[in-house]
């Protein structure tokens, strides 16, 4: 299952070298997951008023190249494992199919209160 997601990069996006602030990454990445989740029905207020959420356990990133202010990006999610309690994902942003960012992305489903809880049935069966 592949999931791309556009990117525009603004000004804000940018440090004082015109280049865009590491930490936007993360945050592209993240608008490119709840996208992809939203695109498979998954509703995650009514996870949350289930008792239940998603949360990042782990990101392993590698920075390979500059983007710049206007460039247009594709943030394209790809899913590495699924367990009962986990989510392993491959994450990447390019430009013109250039590799710029890449992450593993380890996301876990706990309870409000922080504890780990199994992934629904119905969640695990759509990413499947």
């Amino acid at each position: 299952m592949v999931h791309d997601f556009p990117v525009r990069v603004y000004y804000e996006d940018t440090d004082m070298a015109g280049i865009v602030y590491h930490a936007n990454y993360l945050k592209y990445i993240e608008r490119a997951r709840s996208d992809w989740v939203r695109g498979l029905g998954i509703d995650q207020r009514a996870l949350r008023e289930a008792g239940l959420v998603f949360v990042v356990r782990r990101i392993e990133s590698d920075y390979l190249a500059p983007a710049r202010f206007d460039d247009e990006l594709q943030v394209r999610t790809t899913i590495r494992s699924i367990t009962g309690a986990r989510l392993g994902l491959h994450q990447e942003v390019t430009r013109a199919g250039k590799a710029l960012f890449q992450a593993e992305v380890t996301l876990v489903c706990v309870t409000l209160d922080g504890h780990p809880a199994r992934l629904p049935a119905q969640i695990r069966g759509l990413l499947h």
